[in-house]
Protein backbone atom coordinates (compact mmCIF):
# COMPACT_ATOMS: atom_id res chain seq x y z
CA UNK A 1 0.00 0.00 0.00
CA UNK A 2 2.73 2.12 0.99
CA UNK A 3 4.55 1.94 -2.40
CA UNK A 4 0.97 2.67 -4.15
CA UNK A 5 0.95 5.91 -2.19
CA UNK A 6 4.48 6.62 -3.26
CA UNK A 7 3.79 5.90 -7.26
CA UNK A 8 0.91 7.91 -6.82
CA UNK A 9 2.66 10.79 -5.38
CA UNK A 10 5.60 11.04 -8.37
CA UNK A 11 2.75 10.38 -10.58
CA UNK A 12 1.07 13.33 -9.48
CA UNK A 13 4.22 15.16 -9.61
CA UNK A 14 5.59 14.43 -13.20
CA UNK A 15 1.94 15.13 -13.87
CA UNK A 16 2.48 18.85 -12.46
CA UNK A 17 5.45 19.82 -13.52
CA UNK A 18 4.33 18.51 -17.15
CA UNK A 19 1.14 21.37 -17.30
CA UNK A 20 2.54 23.66 -14.41
CA UNK A 21 3.48 26.32 -17.34
CA UNK A 22 0.01 25.87 -18.64
CA UNK A 23 -1.61 26.20 -15.64
CA UNK A 24 -3.81 29.46 -14.83
CA UNK A 25 -5.49 30.22 -11.42
CA UNK A 26 -7.24 34.09 -12.54
CA UNK A 27 -8.30 35.67 -15.73
CA UNK A 28 -7.48 32.37 -17.59
CA UNK A 29 -8.93 34.05 -20.86
CA UNK A 30 -7.11 37.06 -20.90
CA UNK A 31 -4.85 36.49 -23.87
CA UNK A 32 -7.58 34.51 -25.75
CA UNK A 33 -7.47 36.27 -29.10
CA UNK A 34 -9.83 35.95 -31.97
CA UNK A 35 -7.45 34.38 -34.44
CA UNK A 36 -4.17 32.22 -33.33
CA UNK A 37 -0.69 33.36 -32.98
CA UNK A 38 2.22 32.89 -35.16
CA UNK A 39 5.63 32.83 -33.55
CA UNK A 40 8.24 33.66 -36.36
CA UNK A 41 12.00 33.22 -35.08
CA UNK A 42 15.05 34.99 -36.36
CA UNK A 43 18.12 33.98 -37.64
CA UNK A 44 19.91 30.96 -36.20
CA UNK A 45 16.66 30.30 -34.37
CA UNK A 46 14.09 27.46 -34.19
CA UNK A 47 10.82 26.14 -32.93
CA UNK A 48 12.39 24.02 -30.22
CA UNK A 49 15.79 22.32 -29.77
CA UNK A 50 15.30 18.42 -28.72
CA UNK A 51 11.67 19.35 -28.45
CA UNK A 52 12.62 20.78 -25.25
CA UNK A 53 14.53 24.40 -25.13
CA UNK A 54 11.98 26.81 -26.75
CA UNK A 55 13.27 29.89 -28.87
CA UNK A 56 10.96 31.87 -27.10
CA UNK A 57 11.82 30.65 -23.62
CA UNK A 58 8.48 29.74 -21.38
CA UNK A 59 6.40 32.33 -23.97
CA UNK A 60 4.22 30.02 -25.89
CA UNK A 61 2.80 28.16 -22.66
CA UNK A 62 2.64 31.59 -20.86
CA UNK A 63 0.49 32.79 -23.70
CA UNK A 64 -1.61 29.10 -23.27
CA UNK A 65 -1.76 29.73 -19.96
CA UNK A 66 -4.07 32.50 -20.35
CA UNK A 67 -6.37 30.88 -22.90
CA UNK A 68 -4.59 31.75 -26.41
CA UNK A 69 -3.88 29.21 -29.17
CA UNK A 70 -0.68 30.01 -30.20
CA UNK A 71 1.59 27.68 -32.72
CA UNK A 72 5.43 28.11 -33.30
CA UNK A 73 6.74 27.71 -36.87
CA UNK A 74 10.51 27.00 -38.08
CA UNK A 75 12.24 28.69 -41.36
CA UNK A 76 15.50 27.89 -42.96
CA UNK A 77 18.10 30.02 -39.78
CA UNK A 78 20.00 31.42 -42.58
CA UNK A 79 18.45 32.19 -45.85
CA UNK A 80 16.73 35.26 -47.44
CA UNK A 81 13.81 36.90 -46.59
CA UNK A 82 12.10 36.02 -49.53
CA UNK A 83 12.96 32.26 -49.17
CA UNK A 84 12.05 32.34 -45.06
CA UNK A 85 8.50 33.94 -45.94
CA UNK A 86 7.51 31.37 -48.46
CA UNK A 87 8.77 28.77 -45.59
CA UNK A 88 6.31 30.54 -43.43
CA UNK A 89 3.90 31.40 -45.50
CA UNK A 90 3.07 27.66 -46.14
CA UNK A 91 2.85 26.99 -42.57
CA UNK A 92 0.31 30.00 -42.32
CA UNK A 93 -1.67 28.30 -44.56
CA UNK A 94 -1.41 24.51 -43.08
CA UNK A 95 -2.36 26.47 -39.76
CA UNK A 96 -5.33 28.32 -41.09
CA UNK A 97 -6.52 24.92 -42.59
CA UNK A 98 -6.34 23.23 -39.60
CA UNK A 99 -8.23 25.73 -37.12
CA UNK A 100 -10.71 26.85 -39.48
CA UNK A 101 -9.31 30.16 -38.85
CA UNK A 102 -9.48 32.63 -41.57
CA UNK A 103 -6.70 34.62 -40.27
CA UNK A 104 -3.75 34.75 -38.11
CA UNK A 105 -1.91 36.88 -35.68
CA UNK A 106 1.85 37.14 -37.13
CA UNK A 107 4.36 37.49 -34.31
CA UNK A 108 8.31 37.75 -35.79
CA UNK A 109 11.39 38.46 -33.84
CA UNK A 110 14.36 40.02 -35.48
CA UNK A 111 14.63 38.29 -38.78
CA UNK A 112 11.65 36.75 -38.51
CA UNK A 113 10.17 40.16 -38.10
CA UNK A 114 10.92 40.74 -41.87
CA UNK A 115 9.45 37.00 -42.43
CA UNK A 116 5.91 38.21 -41.53
CA UNK A 117 5.65 41.40 -43.09
CA UNK A 118 6.40 39.60 -46.25
CA UNK A 119 3.82 37.03 -45.49
CA UNK A 120 1.33 40.04 -44.68
CA UNK A 121 2.36 41.89 -47.94
CA UNK A 122 1.58 39.06 -50.15
CA UNK A 123 -1.18 37.65 -48.58
CA UNK A 124 -3.01 40.00 -46.29
CA UNK A 125 -6.24 37.56 -46.37
CA UNK A 126 -4.36 35.49 -43.66
CA UNK A 127 -3.44 38.19 -42.15
CA UNK A 128 -5.25 39.97 -39.12
CA UNK A 129 -2.07 41.30 -37.52
CA UNK A 130 2.00 42.02 -37.62
CA UNK A 131 3.96 42.66 -34.57
CA UNK A 132 7.61 42.46 -34.97
CA UNK A 133 9.91 42.71 -31.67
CA UNK A 134 13.89 43.58 -32.32
CA UNK A 135 13.84 43.81 -36.14
CA UNK A 136 16.11 45.72 -37.96
CA UNK A 137 13.42 47.37 -40.42
CA UNK A 138 16.01 49.76 -41.87
CA UNK A 139 19.22 47.24 -41.37
CA UNK A 140 21.48 46.04 -39.02
CA UNK A 141 24.78 48.01 -38.53
CA UNK A 142 27.09 44.93 -37.69
CA UNK A 143 25.36 42.92 -40.93
CA UNK A 144 26.93 46.39 -42.76
CA UNK A 145 29.97 45.62 -41.19
CA UNK A 146 30.12 42.20 -42.28
CA UNK A 147 28.85 43.19 -45.85
CA UNK A 148 31.82 45.58 -46.42
CA UNK A 149 34.84 43.87 -44.53
CA UNK A 150 34.02 40.09 -46.51
CA UNK A 151 34.97 40.78 -50.22
CA UNK A 152 32.57 38.86 -52.99
CA UNK A 153 34.38 35.29 -53.83
CA UNK A 154 36.79 36.29 -51.43
CA UNK A 155 38.17 33.49 -48.25
CA UNK A 156 37.40 34.60 -45.64
CA UNK A 157 33.91 35.49 -47.12
CA UNK A 158 33.33 31.40 -47.80
CA UNK A 159 34.65 30.90 -44.04
CA UNK A 160 31.95 32.86 -42.97
CA UNK A 161 29.10 31.33 -45.47
CA UNK A 162 30.54 27.78 -44.56
CA UNK A 163 30.17 28.88 -40.78
CA UNK A 164 26.59 30.04 -40.48
CA UNK A 165 25.24 27.25 -43.43
CA UNK A 166 26.83 24.67 -40.88
CA UNK A 167 25.59 26.34 -37.44
CA UNK A 168 21.70 26.36 -39.70
CA UNK A 169 22.69 22.92 -40.64
CA UNK A 170 23.06 21.96 -36.64
CA UNK A 171 20.57 23.76 -35.48
CA UNK A 172 17.88 22.52 -37.63
CA UNK A 173 18.74 18.82 -37.10
CA UNK A 174 18.81 19.16 -33.15
CA UNK A 175 15.30 20.91 -34.04
CA UNK A 176 13.72 18.28 -36.49
CA UNK A 177 14.18 20.13 -39.50
CA UNK A 178 16.41 19.94 -43.13
CA UNK A 179 15.73 23.55 -43.96
CA UNK A 180 18.06 24.90 -47.05
CA UNK A 181 20.21 27.48 -45.51
CA UNK A 182 22.36 30.08 -47.18
CA UNK A 183 24.59 32.60 -44.98
CA UNK A 184 25.31 35.15 -47.59
CA UNK A 185 21.54 35.32 -48.80
CA UNK A 186 20.91 35.75 -44.98
CA UNK A 187 23.63 38.75 -44.61
CA UNK A 188 22.11 40.18 -47.50
CA UNK A 189 18.74 40.36 -46.33
CA UNK A 190 19.71 41.90 -42.97
CA UNK A 191 22.16 44.65 -44.25
CA UNK A 192 20.86 48.17 -44.84
CA UNK A 193 20.75 48.13 -48.95
CA UNK A 194 19.04 44.47 -48.58
CA UNK A 195 16.91 45.62 -46.18
CA UNK A 196 15.94 48.65 -48.70
CA UNK A 197 15.21 46.49 -51.53
CA UNK A 198 12.88 44.26 -49.30
CA UNK A 199 10.77 47.92 -48.13
CA UNK A 200 10.51 48.77 -51.49
CA UNK A 201 9.09 46.13 -52.20
CA UNK A 202 7.13 45.64 -49.56
CA UNK A 203 6.70 49.10 -47.89
CA UNK A 204 3.93 48.38 -45.80
CA UNK A 205 3.42 50.19 -42.27
CA UNK A 206 6.71 51.86 -42.40
CA UNK A 207 7.18 55.04 -41.04
CA UNK A 208 7.71 58.48 -43.42
CA UNK A 209 9.94 59.89 -41.21
CA UNK A 210 12.88 58.49 -39.32
CA UNK A 211 12.87 56.98 -36.11
CA UNK A 212 9.21 57.72 -36.43
CA UNK A 213 5.66 55.79 -36.56
CA UNK A 214 4.08 54.01 -39.51
CA UNK A 215 0.48 53.76 -39.97
CA UNK A 216 -1.45 51.22 -37.38
CA UNK A 217 -3.10 49.45 -40.12
CA UNK A 218 -2.64 48.57 -43.99
CA UNK A 219 -4.65 46.61 -46.67
CA UNK A 220 -6.54 45.14 -43.10
CA UNK A 221 -3.88 44.40 -40.85
CA UNK A 222 -2.83 45.87 -37.68
CA UNK A 223 0.77 46.54 -37.44
CA UNK A 224 2.85 46.60 -34.26
CA UNK A 225 6.61 46.95 -32.94
CA UNK A 226 8.71 47.01 -29.54
CA UNK A 227 12.45 46.71 -28.57
CA UNK A 228 15.10 46.84 -26.09
CA UNK A 229 17.81 48.95 -25.91
CA UNK A 230 19.51 46.87 -22.99
CA UNK A 231 22.46 45.53 -23.45
CA UNK A 232 24.35 44.15 -20.04
CA UNK A 233 21.21 43.41 -18.47
CA UNK A 234 21.92 40.09 -16.21
CA UNK A 235 25.44 39.26 -14.94
CA UNK A 236 24.61 35.23 -14.57
CA UNK A 237 23.57 35.89 -18.50
CA UNK A 238 26.43 34.44 -20.54
CA UNK A 239 25.03 35.41 -23.78
CA UNK A 240 25.35 39.63 -22.32
CA UNK A 241 29.51 40.14 -22.78
CA UNK A 242 28.73 38.81 -26.78
CA UNK A 243 26.43 41.41 -27.41
CA UNK A 244 27.99 43.97 -25.51
CA UNK A 245 30.58 43.78 -27.84
CA UNK A 246 28.46 43.89 -30.95
CA UNK A 247 26.36 46.78 -29.15
CA UNK A 248 30.06 49.21 -29.86
CA UNK A 249 28.96 48.53 -34.08
CA UNK A 250 25.75 50.39 -33.76
CA UNK A 251 25.65 55.12 -33.57
CA UNK A 252 22.26 54.53 -31.72
CA UNK A 253 21.24 53.22 -28.75
CA UNK A 254 19.99 49.39 -29.88
CA UNK A 255 19.58 45.76 -27.97
CA UNK A 256 22.83 44.18 -29.44
CA UNK A 257 22.11 43.62 -32.60
CA UNK A 258 19.18 46.01 -33.63
CA UNK A 259 19.06 49.53 -33.51
CA UNK A 260 16.28 51.53 -31.59
CA UNK A 261 14.86 53.53 -34.66
CA UNK A 262 15.54 50.76 -37.40
CA UNK A 263 12.75 48.59 -34.67
CA UNK A 264 10.20 50.89 -35.67
CA UNK A 265 7.06 49.30 -37.50
CA UNK A 266 3.51 50.22 -37.47
CA UNK A 267 2.66 51.16 -34.11
CA UNK A 268 5.73 51.81 -31.86
CA UNK A 269 4.42 50.06 -28.76
CA UNK A 270 7.95 51.45 -27.20
CA UNK A 271 11.36 51.11 -28.11
CA UNK A 272 13.39 51.47 -25.41
CA UNK A 273 12.81 48.47 -22.58
CA UNK A 274 16.19 47.33 -20.97
CA UNK A 275 16.69 44.30 -22.94
CA UNK A 276 18.81 42.95 -25.27
CA UNK A 277 18.14 41.25 -28.34
CA UNK A 278 18.36 37.64 -26.48
CA UNK A 279 16.01 38.91 -23.55
CA UNK A 280 13.30 40.20 -26.18
CA UNK A 281 12.39 36.28 -26.28
CA UNK A 282 13.02 35.41 -22.89
CA UNK A 283 16.92 33.87 -23.31
CA UNK A 284 19.15 32.84 -22.11
CA UNK A 285 16.72 30.74 -19.81
CA UNK A 286 14.71 33.13 -18.39
CA UNK A 287 17.84 35.04 -17.25
CA UNK A 288 16.29 38.55 -17.91
CA UNK A 289 16.69 42.10 -16.35
CA UNK A 290 14.37 42.19 -12.77
CA UNK A 291 14.56 46.04 -13.20
CA UNK A 292 11.93 45.84 -16.52
CA UNK A 293 8.99 44.20 -17.57
CA UNK A 294 9.61 40.38 -18.26
CA UNK A 295 9.42 38.85 -21.71
CA UNK A 296 6.60 36.52 -20.74
CA UNK A 297 4.47 39.58 -19.51
CA UNK A 298 5.14 41.54 -22.64
CA UNK A 299 3.43 38.79 -25.06
CA UNK A 300 1.24 38.17 -22.76
CA UNK A 301 -0.10 41.77 -22.76
CA UNK A 302 0.13 42.16 -26.07
CA UNK A 303 -1.84 38.94 -26.88
CA UNK A 304 -4.62 40.97 -24.01
CA UNK A 305 -4.40 43.98 -26.61
CA UNK A 306 -4.97 42.08 -29.59
CA UNK A 307 -8.28 40.89 -28.14
CA UNK A 308 -9.54 44.08 -27.06
CA UNK A 309 -8.86 44.87 -30.74
CA UNK A 310 -10.98 42.33 -31.63
CA UNK A 311 -8.13 40.29 -33.64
Amino acid sequence: MRRIIILGIIAFGLAWAGSAQAFCWWNCNSAKTKYPIVLAHGAAGFDELFGVVEYRYGIPSALRSKGATVFVTQVSQFNSTEVRGEQLLAQVETIVAITGSSKVNLIGHSHGGLDVRYVASVRPDLVASVTTVGTPHQGADLADFLSENFEDGSFSQAVLDFFAESLGTVIGLLSGSSNPQDGLAALESLSSAGVAAFNAAHPEALPASACGEGPASVNGVRYFSWSGTGVLTNVFDLSDPALGLTSLFYSESNDGLVGRCSSHLGDVIRDDYFQNHLDEVNQLFGLVSIFTSNPKTLYKNHASRLKRLGL
